[in-house]
């Protein structure tokens, strides 16, 4: 009979196996393969927990969003509205203003003119007062005093 190498393999092959199965590898080895899945579900399971954490924690700040959304929009709605107040207010102040200032302008006028109305007044008395005089010294006798005090009236007013 002759041997050859593979048949010295092949029967190595077989008492390796048979080793392998009385010392138990093929428990250990299903228990390892066992433990593995074992691992791989818990992981699959600790991944669906975090992502419904984190869709919850994606919804809450959704809605923090909207509500911070909200808030801006209503402080712009109340910063306009009191942009508003204010441009009213100051427009009402402007027209005050001007009204005041009007009647202050107003009211110089009218005492520029009363003052004007005084000085032309005290100058027609000063002008009467000393045509009076120039009459009252010359006497009666003189005519052309008229004309002379009309002269000295005309020339006051210029």
């Amino acid at each position: 009979m002759h041997f050859d190498a593979e048949l010295f393999v092949a029967v190595g092959f077989g008492i390796f196996v048979v080793v392998l199965f009385w010392v138990g590898a093929h428990r250990k080895l299903g228990a390892a393969l066992d433990s593995r899945v074992h691992r791989i579900k818990s992981e699959l399971a600790e991944a669906e927990r975090l992502r419904s954490e984190a869709e919850i924690l994606l919804a809450s700040f959704e809605k923090k969003r909207e509500e911070a959304e909200a808030e801006a929009k209503a402080i712009v709605a109340q910063a306009k509205s009191e942009a508003e107040m204010l441009a009213q207010e100051a427009r009402q102040r402007l027209e005050e203003f001007v009204t005041r200032r009007t009647k202050q302008v107003e009211d110089k006028i009218a005492q520029a003119e009363a003052q004007a109305a005084a000085e032309v007044r005290a100058s027609a008395a000063e002008a009467a007062v000393k045509i009076a005089e120039a009459v009252l010294r010359k006497g009666v006798a003189g005519t052309d005093f008229v004309s002379a005090g009309i002269k000295d009236v005309k020339s006051l007013a210029h």
